[in-house]
């Protein structure tokens, strides 16, 4: 009989399980955050993109999800942010309806926009409606360049980005304390293996503030840095070139143990369309359920039954999450240190 191959696993590639760096096992804290990935339908496909979103995809949140969602959002004080994404949220099931329930339980919410959206047919209100309800908006701007941006992200890509943020400073985002508007820098994908670490967040804060202010007029809060991990269109990139594992083996070559408290993992829930729960969005895009104590991967409709938000234990872990602990730190909120 022939057997088939061993898979290939993090070890065999010189890359130390990432279970193996910590001092302690990787724990939960109090749940403060939900993060609701609302579908895969966009009106664009970045080529950095870890959800492998775009306009040919369509699954999205069903009702019954949704439903259950309000039901969380509104039973559990301690949830103090809603982070809405995507695909671009705003395009797919749910969004209105969790961005009000959200708002009317006192929650913060985030929505991450592509921008692009607000001049897509039946989306054209969106900054009104994101200044009406107060969302804090968080958007994709991987470069103060044009040119950059467009490689990334499809041609026109920057110009209608630069129209939309103007938009929002119209409407007094950045200006008005109760309307936060943040930008978020991805680097470009690698292409050989002179990997480079995300640059300093403080410095180029004030980088891309000079630019955008000096050129467009334009005015914003924070500047978020996030690291590549090797997810998504970026690993497939990264494998079909032969620079997954190489890429892996410098994220653990630059880890930094003291992000770890820090790490967005412990006290958030990364919930998919389909009502499963994963400790971060890129385990959930990886498909790595997070795990009660007896092993069942956990669900919207378990959370419901228990009466409680904090039934996890240990946090998944996988070798891509070096790109959270790199350098400075990385994750939806930016450098974690």
């Amino acid at each position: 009989m022939v057997q088939s191959a061993p898979p290939i696993t993090a070890q065999r590639n010189g890359v130390t399980p990432f279970s193996n760096k910590l001092q302690a096992p990787l724990t939960k804290q109090p749940i403060t955050t939900l993060q609701i990935n609302l579908g895969r339908r966009c009106n664009l496909a970045c080529t950095h993109c870890h959800v492998e979103a775009g306009p040919k995809r369509t699954e999205e949140l069903s009702p019954e999800v949704c439903d259950q969602l309000i039901e969380i959002i509104r039973c559990f004080p301690q949830i103090k942010t809603v982070d809405l994404t995507g695909g671009a949220p705003e395009m797919n099931y749910g969004f209105r309806p969790l961005v009000e329930a959200a708002r009317q339980a006192g929650k913060t919410v985030i929505v991450r926009s592509n921008l692009t959206i607000f001049f897509e047919p039946g989306f054209e209100d969106l900054p009104e409606y994101f200044a009406q309800h107060q969302l804090r908006v968080v958007a994709s701007m991987p470069c103060y360049l044009e040119d950059n941006v467009d490689k990334q992200r499809g041609a026109g890509v920057y110009s209608s980005s630069i129209r939309a943020l103007q938009k929002l400073n119209e409407l007094g985002y950045s200006t008005d304390p109760a309307l936060q508007l943040d930008l978020v820098f991805n680097p470009q994908v690698p292409r050989t293996e002179k990997f480079s670490l995300t640059p300093d967040q403080q410095q180029l804060q004030q980088d891309y503030k000079a630019y955008l202010e000096d050129h467009f007029g334009i005015v914003f809060n924070h500047l978020f840095t996030i690291t590549n991990l090797p997810i998504g269109r970026v690993k497939q990139y990264l494998a079909a070139k032969s620079l997954y594992w190489p890429y892996v083996q410098f994220l653990e070559a630059n880890h930094n143990g003291s992000t770890i408290g820090n790490l967005m993992c412990r006290d958030q829930l990364s919930i998919d369309y389909l009502g499963n729960i994963y400790d971060c969005d890129f385990n959930q895009m990886e498909h790595v359920p997070s795990k009660l104590p007896n092993g069942t991967a956990l669900t919207v409709a378990h959370l419901l039954e228990a009466g409680s938000l904090d039934v996890l234990e240990e946090i998944q872990t996988r070798p891509y999450c070096y790109g959270c602990t790199a350098g400075s730190g990385s994750s939806c909120g930016g450098a974690l240190v």
